[in-house]
């Protein structure tokens, strides 16, 4: 049985539907029409809502090869470089039975965590008209500062996969159902290497702004969405549909 199989057999479907982080069977389409029910649209906080997500997560140039970077782009139903399908899912202590995350990562995040928290992980497959390419959104090494993200091969390492941080979700982003995102690579458990979009960056710039990972900032010291000021730079949240 392929480690595919294996994590979608009883696994939890992440879903961010309509904003809020649910476990249930996934519903949905994407970007382009043929991408179908099962794609995702990604977008950043710093520039959008649920109602209006206005840039979306986009691989550069549409180029489906390992080390192609990360994007934002303006939201379309006609370009395939936004199609995405959320690849492997589950919790962190499944990504960890199956070797792809790190004890002190299952520590910090899954059932081992003192918080009792198994926090929900995932793998964003590129998936161009709904084509699976085999490559997902991760780092081609061990998370670190301001390491940019690119295409890397799926179900690889803990390098492509990503954990839903609600511990780390600040109060105002519990209401509009928005979160910080870690790599699983992580190995910095005080301030995580979180997805982030360059603060000095905005989507049309030229050259285009990749998206990196950065230490988790103004978070709530693992004690829930109660307080918190994480920037909108490190929000980030998912809407099922095709775009408008």
């Amino acid at each position: 049985m392929s480690f595919k199989s294996k994590m979608l057999a009883g696994a939890a479907t992440l879903a961010l539907v309509g904003g809020v982080a649910t476990v249930g069977s996934l519903s949905a389409s994407a970007a382009t029409p043929s991408c179908g029910h099962r794609c995702i649209d990604v977008f950043s906080r710093q520039f959008g809502t649920h109602h209006s997500p206005n840039f979306v997560m986009d691989v550069f140039r549409q180029g489906a090869k390992v080390g192609q970077p990360i994007i934002l782009f303006r939201s379309s139903n006609s370009d395939p470089a936004e199609d995405f399908t959320v690849s492997f899912q589950g919790h962190v202590s499944e990504f960890y039975a199956a070797g792809l995350v790190s004890a002190a990562v299952n520590l910090h995040y899954g059932n081992g965590s003192t918080a009792g928290t198994d926090e929900p992980a995932f793998e964003v497959e590129y998936a161009p008209y709904g084509v699976e390419s085999g490559l997902c959104v991760g780092t081609a090494a061990t998370a670190s500062q301001n390491q940019g993200v690119t295409l890397q091969g799926c179900g690889v390492s803990a390098k492509t996969v990503w954990i839903l941080d609600s511990r780390d979700q600040p109060f105002t982003a519990f209401f509009g159902h928005y979160f910080p995102v870690i790599n699983g690579s992580d190995t910095n458990f005080s301030h995580p290497f979180v997805l982030t979009y360059p603060s000095n960056g905005y989507p049309t710039d030229r050259p285009r702004p990749q998206l990196q990972v950065r230490n988790l900032t103004g978070f709530s010291n693992g004690f829930g969405p109660v307080v918190g000021t994480v920037p909108n730079t490190q929000l980030w949240g998912a809407d099922f549909g095709v775009l408008r």
